[in-house]
């Protein structure tokens, strides 16, 4: 890892109309715009889905780190998070993330130590620490 601090430049292309493009050097462009419930056409990422699904990539790549640190096997993760946006004190904001995580795991696994890899890998996300909302996970450890 590099040593800190870590400094992350977006570049937003803002016209009076249209797709916003948000780039970073050496990574493909991807477009946002307005979400539904904002009147926007829905059919781009928004601010509010991208922040949505950076709390469950930070969950995800954590726990693949903290897995083969752990040295844990496992098969695969499937992430559900829900934010929820809310108008608190006259300001809308983030109120929560709710995130399902269910992870796929060879027959006789301990899914006890799966469960506390997977609590451990939220607790420790900096996303998600970077923000003043609610957290909740629930866990599902399939195996077979």
């Amino acid at each position: 890892m590099h040593p800190f601090p870590h400094i992350y430049t977006v570049n937003a292309s803002v016209r009076t109309v249209g797709d916003v493009p948000l780039s970073v050097d050496g990574v493909r462009i991807i477009e946002s715009a307005p979400p539904k419930e904002f009147d926007g056409p829905g059919n781009q990422w928004s601010p509010e889905g991208l922040l949505t699904a950076a709390v469950a990539d930070c969950l995800a790549l954590n726990f693949r780190a903290i897995a083969a640190a752990s040295k844990f096997a496992w098969t695969s993760l499937e992430l559900t998070t829900k934010g929820t946006l809310d108008r608190v004190e006259g300001k809308m904001r983030f109120t929560r993330f709710e995130t399902h995580a269910k992870l796929q795991v060879a027959e006789g696994t301990d899914v006890e130590r799966a469960k506390k890899l997977l609590e451990r890998a939220e607790l420790t996300c900096l996303v998600a620490n970077s923000l003043n909302s609610e957290r909740h996970l629930t866990v599902e450890v399939a195996a077979g």
